[in-house]
């Protein structure tokens, strides 16, 4: 068993990890059981309080891990009294061993937090095709269940021994209210490759003291997933492990909510789609070997749909996401990813920015193109891609990075 490499912090991480409050009916503990690195804490325990609702949103791939599978099965009950996360081996593409593994380690989880197993909940990151040894669990999680805390150092620890190949935490709180009462929604995400916008693009969990039945908190967490985890990518790979988890322990006593239409949620709703796309945000910041957290917003498309299309496009391209990372100012390639996209477009329509500079348009470069202009833009660390179809109203936005060396020594050597 070899030691874990560390990696240096992304020029694009946040300047401190906020300290997340405390959450009404989650406790949390790490430990570390020798998954796959020694030295390393490589298991988060949570405890949830009984009563808690559960709603997630998984990898659309047809190759999904054996946890993925376990979570959307014990989705049905809707209920949830714990979570168990594990980096180091995704128990993916292990056949018969993986689905094994999942069941002891609901059956060690279960007897940790004296509940039934399909009020587990199983999350693993890591290498795909090992096999995974779930007695490590055993004793650990007892360990984790009796000492499970959930200070602002808890929530900074969980995020730490969920992450692989991230070069820091990422976590995010917001504050709402329902009829007057405060609500508290906290958030933790993994995740800086094989991320790419078809679910969760890596795994997120969570937790807020809302009373909310799972239909309402499904219908939430799903809408929520739109406008910010499927508009993220990083090098266009949909992992076979992705898994965002929403759990409400229903500690805050409002009144009862069951429609997530209805206005008494608008707060909940605004605080949480907010905190969503922040963790996709840090996401990208945090993508292997990135040095340029890049936004391509598209708009004048035939519809949202197709705009959204186009965007990927652009974000995925790795001719674009290199220029980015030269610090080239090379339209031509997205002129490139907007024709390869297969949606309505009209190159004599096109026009496209850097920042705030035009630098196409009609057809054609800008007649008052300025490479000195555009050449600052791209310098910075945060730059932008704009894009107008010149077609309809249809409009999207995603973020991405650019496409460094770093990224290839990052994945060349992920299992030595």
């Amino acid at each position: 068993m070899s030691s874990a490499k560390t990696p240096p912090v992304s020029p694009l991480a946040p300047a401190f990890v906020p300290d997340l409050p405390p959450i009404r009916g989650v406790g949390l503990a790490t430990a570390q059981a020798g998954i796959r690195y020694s030295g390393r804490t490589d298991v988060l325990y949570v405890g949830l309080a009984a009563g808690t609702q559960a709603a997630g949103v998984f990898t659309r791939s047809r190759c999904p891990s054996a946890p993925v599978d376990w979570c959307r099965a014990a989705l049905k009950g809707g209920s949830a009294r714990t979570l168990v996360v594990n980096s180091g081996n995704a128990n993916a593409f292990t056949g018969a061993r993986g689905r094994e593994a999942v069941a002891l380690t609901a059956r060690i989880a279960a007897a940790a937090a004296g509940c039934a197993e399909d009020e587990v909940f199983i999350a693993s990151t890591g290498v795909i095709g090992e096999p995974l040894d779930a007695r490590k669990f055993e004793g650990v999680l007892a360990g984790c269940a009796a000492r499970i805390a959930d200070g602002a150092e808890a929530w900074t620890a969980a995020a730490r021994a969920i992450m692989t190949t991230d070069t820091f935490p990422k976590c995010a709180t917001r504050s709402a209210e329902i009829d007057g009462v405060p609500v508290t929604i906290n958030g933790i995400a993994k995740g800086a490759g094989m991320i790419a916008p078809d679910m969760a693009t890596m795994l997120a969990f969570v937790f807020t003291d809302a009373a909310l039945p799972q239909p309402v908190l499904q219908a939430l967490l799903t809408r929520g997933t739109a406008k910010s985890f499927n508009c993220v990518t990083v090098d266009g790979d949909t992992s076979t492990s992705d898994t965002l988890m929403l759990f409400a322990t229903g500690a805050a006593k409002h009144e009862p909510v069951s429609d997530p239409d209805d206005p008494r949620l608008d707060a909940v709703r605004a605080a949480l789609d907010d905190l969503l796309i922040e963790l996709a945000q840090l996401v990208a910041r945090d993508g292997e070997g990135a040095r340029k957290f890049v936004t391509v917003e598209v708009g004048g498309a035939s519809s949202d749909a197709s705009a959204h299309r186009i965007a990927l496009s652009i974000a995925n391209s790795p001719l674009v996401k290199t220029a980015v990372a030269g610090e080239d100012a090379n339209w031509g390639r997205v002129v490139m990813a907007v024709g390869k996209a297969g949606e309505p477009a009209d190159r004599d329509r096109l026009a496209i920015w850097f920042g705030d500079v035009r630098v196409a348009v009609a057809g054609a470069r800008d007649p008052d193109y300025s490479e000195a202009a555009a050449g600052a833009v791209m310098r910075e660390s945060g730059v932008t891609v704009r894009v107008d179809l010149g077609l309809g109203t249809g409009k999207a936005r995603v973020w991405t990075c650019d496409l460094t060396k770093g990224y290839i020594e990052i994945n060349g050597d992920y299992r030595s």
